[in-house]
């Protein structure tokens, strides 16, 4: 466990909900040895978390801090609850934060100065305490949304709980907040689930054609529909504004493809390549030039970890990575996402270590 000091936050913390969220939370503030109880409606998953180590069950001791991570129907009951039964600052892990403040702000006025809202920007297409994990959050952006009326020093409590968790507290007001998540994750998820929408009955022979490409664009719609039904309605305004726009690019799309206009949807197309090159970089910082090594990997257990280590032994850092399957032969391509200036340096050292590799 580690030692890193603490200071105002010093627990006991109850965490409402041990999904994913929840216990990866639990499990973090453990590490720096904060005292946590658990609460949820489903025991089996407070029996679970607890025995991964993530606290013990809440009997109605006294706390200092709550944190609410409970489906985004629930968020707003569960918030103001959480106000009316304790003394504590509350907090909450929710991806949509104007409706849990606004349902606050009508049934628990008098206690709204003690609720800061937040939400970490991670998570999984899994769910369940057997999902969590206590690095979960390292280097993760985390919104702290604090209202006009919330005073500084729960607004500190809540960026000490991001802090000691490992994530990267940035503050934003509810509104802001629920802007940015329906352009940046919302919207996306909707437009993947639209795509994938089209592939369900497609003819078996046209399937067989599918690539990497088809699975990028579509992996985050196999995620939890109920789950994102409750999400998208909760952030119903800002998710409508960003569909507007995109109604009226589409129908630029539409009809660029159906003149044949070529100045037309390459006007549209360079707008993607924009905003693919606008996405932050990893720890925040400007995006850095990468390009694509592809490396034919024989589809047997061990390649892919001598892959890596081969990688590691020629010194170059690995960005990010993609695995596609050969439906003819037994073996995979993996996509290799490294700096553009050390991509010939690793295509010229796999190659002579006996790797099949392009560009």
């Amino acid at each position: 466990m580690s030692d890193m000091p603490r200071g105002d936050l010093t627990g006991p913390v109850l965490v409402v909900g041990a999904g994913l969220l929840g216990t990866s939370l639990a499990l973090a503030l453990r590490r720096h040895r904060v005292e946590v109880f658990l609460s949820d409606p489903n025991r089996e998953h407070i029996r679970t978390a607890s025995g991964l180590g993530a606290g013990i069950e809440h009997h109605g001791e006294p706390v200092q801090l709550v944190v609410v991570a409970v489906p985004p129907d629930h968020l707003g009951p569960v918030i103001a609850g959480a106000l009316t039964t304790t003394d504590a600052v509350v907090t909450d892990v929710g991806s949509v934060k104007s409706q849990p403040l606004d349902h606050v702000l009508s049934v628990a006025p008098d206690a709204v100065d003690r609720y800061v809202g937040s939400h970490p920007m991670a998570g999984s297409e899994r769910s369940g305490p057997l999902t969590a994990s206590g690095t979960l959050f390292e280097g993760r952006p985390w919104a702290i949304t604090p209202h006009e009326r919330a005073p500084e020093p729960a607004v500190a409590l809540v960026r000490e709980l991001v802090e000691l968790c490992g994530g990267v507290p940035l503050e934003l007001a509810p509104d802001e907040h629920d802007a940015a998540v329906a352009r940046t994750s919302h919207l996306p998820h909707l437009m993947s689930a639209l795509v994938a929408g089209r592939l369900a009955n497609a003819p078996v022979d046209q399937l067989a054609l599918s690539g990497p490409g088809v699975r990028d664009v579509t992996r985050i719609a196999g995620s939890d529909p109920g789950m994102w039904l409750q999400i998208i309605t909760a952030n119903q305004p800002a998710v409508l504004a960003l569909l507007d726009e995109v109604t009226v690019r589409l129908g630029d799309l539409r009809a660029a493809v159906a003149d044949g206009s070529r100045a037309a949807l390459e006007k549209v197309l360079a707008e993607g390549v924009a905003g693919t090159r606008a996405i932050p970089g990893k720890h925040g910082g400007p995006a850095q030039p990468t390009e694509s090594v592809f490396v034919a990997v024989p589809d047997h257990p061990g390649e892919l970890a001598r892959l890596f280590a081969d990688a590691g032994e020629i010194g170059v850092n690995i960005e990010d990575v993609h695995i596609d399957h050969d439906p003819g032969r037994p073996v995979g391509q993996v996509e290799l996402v490294v700096e553009a200036a050390r991509a010939p340096h690793l295509v010229t050292s796999l190659t002579s270590r006996g790797w099949d590799v392009r560009e």
